[in-house]
């Protein structure tokens, strides 16, 4: 599969709708790391222009991959070699393109329903074993920029729990989005009732 995820620090909102540059969480990449490798994701990008923040991945990658943290914990080294720093998404667009050597399709999540552009995880699926190159992407803060949102080729649905309740982190979104999209389903082998 040809899918790759984006974790956009800028242009995001606050709770205010202003634009904002949301600061980077490690715990955010080292768990979504994690789930792309799980899911055999191509590549995660993070996403910001703010040089002490990519300051912060980059010595993060480089603890992992190449410091104590590769021999300490070789799984650990295996997902977050996934990762990679990129100021804009633009530039994430850029590198996809040139490795698939093909436009990827562009799907945004975002917490609200969005009528235009909206996509099923079941239509997404489809797209995805069609072998098609996918770039999902994934907002901090209060969601992503509408700018984003409209040049984005869809919208994922939201993810609907029980209560009405959708204030989940992204770390727990991405995980949820990307077993919907990509998980195996395996039916029981014994009834346990």
């Amino acid at each position: 599969m040809r899918v790759y995820i984006g974790l956009v620090h800028y242009p995001v909102y606050n709770k205010n709708k202003d634009i904002i540059v949301s600061s980077i969480t490690t715990v955010d990449i080292h768990d979504i790391a994690r789930v792309a490798k799980t899911y055999d994701i191509k590549a995660f990008y993070i996403i910001t222009p703010v040089e002490e923040q990519k300051r912060l991945v980059m010595d993060i990658i480089e603890h992992w991959t190449k410091g104590y943290g590769a021999r300490y914990n070789p799984d650990r080294k295996e997902a977050i070699s996934l990762v990679k720093i990129v100021p804009f998404l633009s530039d994430a667009l850029k590198e996809i393109e040139k490795q698939e050597k093909l436009k990827p399709c562009i799907i945004a999540t975002d917490a609200n329903k969005k009528e235009e552009k909206a996509i099923s995880y079941k239509d997404t699926k489809i797209i995805i074993e069609k072998g098609v190159p996918v770039f999902l992407i994934f907002g901090t803060a209060w969601g992503l920029h509408n700018d984003i949102l409209e040049m984005a080729d869809y919208v994922l649905e939201p993810i609907y729990g029980r209560s009405g309740y959708r204030h989940l982190s992204v770390r727990t979104a991405s995980a949820i989005i990307i077993d919907r999209l990509m998980g195996r389903k395996k039916q029981l082998t014994k009834n346990i009732y």
